[in-house]
């Protein structure tokens, strides 16, 4: 073999092994970044102690406690207990309420209950009914076992869905008469025109005031996998969803709706293979009106979002990929308090029971 064969071939080589070193670089460069071990702290490793001739351990024996009744000083006492969030009642505000008179009869709530309508729902508007608990006077969803002197029924005026039309209060009167017919009473329905005038009203009022904020995040560099991501937001205080890609961020009050969402595309989180999942963008989400204003939800989802771009090498964008600067993101703040103020006026405080109905 000549000289030159010999160079080309080793030449041929090194172009070859450069190849595959770029392939393998590039490919590593491109693999989604995944969680690492949390760093645990060291386990503590008791002394050592030889033991004596006569068995003992050498180490005084700790003094003997006496149980007693009382509690030690040393133990905390426990917290208040989480009260459980109750159903919204019907209110004026929101609500049509048609009174179902039982002529100073008394009714179980078992009697109440037989008889409910096997949907709560008139077209797309949530149906409920009343009643006054005889010995409490207070307006509950009927309880078995407890007895009744006043009866109402009511459905929603106005939803994310839009305005209660006439088709859907015609349904309304029909349930509600079925119902009162089934437990001996008789209904008072108000005004259809009067209500849908309302209901339009509302829905206005609605559609005007509503808001729903989120922030995307869009990878800089590598991508990121599903699990990478939870291990991210999970330092923030966010836990897994029901949905697939899906992680909120849980309100201080047991009951109510998440402050802040994360969501991210589904079918990684569903892959079979999870950690080769790429995931190029993930969007923070607040919806406005479900979450009461004290918990600070605005201040929580910029924070989160500053937070998650600089552990995670992203840049927070809008929906349109627009880049967001700190500025553009304070005017935002701004403007919510402004709209915080707004439904504080109108009785449809963020967070309330009415606001949670009316946008949803």
């Amino acid at each position: 073999m000549s000289s030159l064969q010999v160079g080309l071939a080793v030449a041929g080589g090194l172009i070859l092994g450069g190849v595959i070193a770029y392939n393998t670089w590039n490919a590593r460069r491109n693999e989604p970044r995944q969680a690492q071990p949390e760093s645990q702290p060291a386990p503590l490793v008791a002394e050592r102690v030889e033991p004596t001739i006569d068995g003992s351990s050498g180490a005084p024996a700790p003094e003997r406690v006496e149980p007693a009744f009382d509690t030690p000083s040393a133990l905390q006492p426990l917290g208040p207990l989480p009260v459980p969030d109750k159903r919204p009642r019907l209110d004026a505000l929101i609500d049509v309420i048609a009174p179902i008179a039982l002529d100073g009869r008394v009714v179980s709530g078992d009697a109440l209950l037989a008889a409910l309508p096997a949907t709560r729902r008139v077209g797309s508007k949530p149906f409920a009914v009343e009643a006054q608990n005889e010995d409490s006077g207070e307006w509950e969803h009927p309880i078995a076992g407890q007895r009744y002197t006043a009866l109402q029924a009511g459905v929603q005026l106005a939803n994310r869905t839009g305005a209660l039309n006439e088709i859907e209060y015609s349904e309304f009167v029909m349930k509600a008469q079925r119902y009162a017919d089934a437990v001996g009473g008789a209904p008072d329905f108000p005004d259809m025109l009067h209500e849908v005038a309302r209901a339009r009203e509302l829905d206005q009022f609605a559609g005007q005031h509503d808001a729903q904020l989120g922030f995307t995040l869009r990878a800089r560099g590598s991508a990121w996998s599903p699990g990478f991501v939870h291990q991210q937001a999970a330092r923030l205080g966010f836990v897994a969803g029901v949905i697939p890609g899906r992680m909120v961020l849980p309100s201080s009050e047991p009951g109510l709706p998440p402050v802040l969402d994360l969501s991210f595309d589904p079918q990684a989180a569903l892959s079979e293979d999870p950690a080769h999942s790429a995931i190029q963008e993930v969007t923070l989400n607040l919806d406005v009106p479900q979450v009461h204003r004290n918990e600070q939800p605005f201040a929580r989802l910029r924070d989160a979002a500053f937070a998650l771009a600089e552990g995670m090498g992203g840049v927070i964008t809008d929906d349109a990929g627009q880049p967001l600067r700190p500025e553009m993101i304070d005017t935002i703040g701004a403007d919510l308090e402004r709209l915080y103020d707004t439904l504080d006026e109108h009785d449809l405080a963020a967070g309330s029971a009415q606001a949670r109905r009316l946008f949803s």
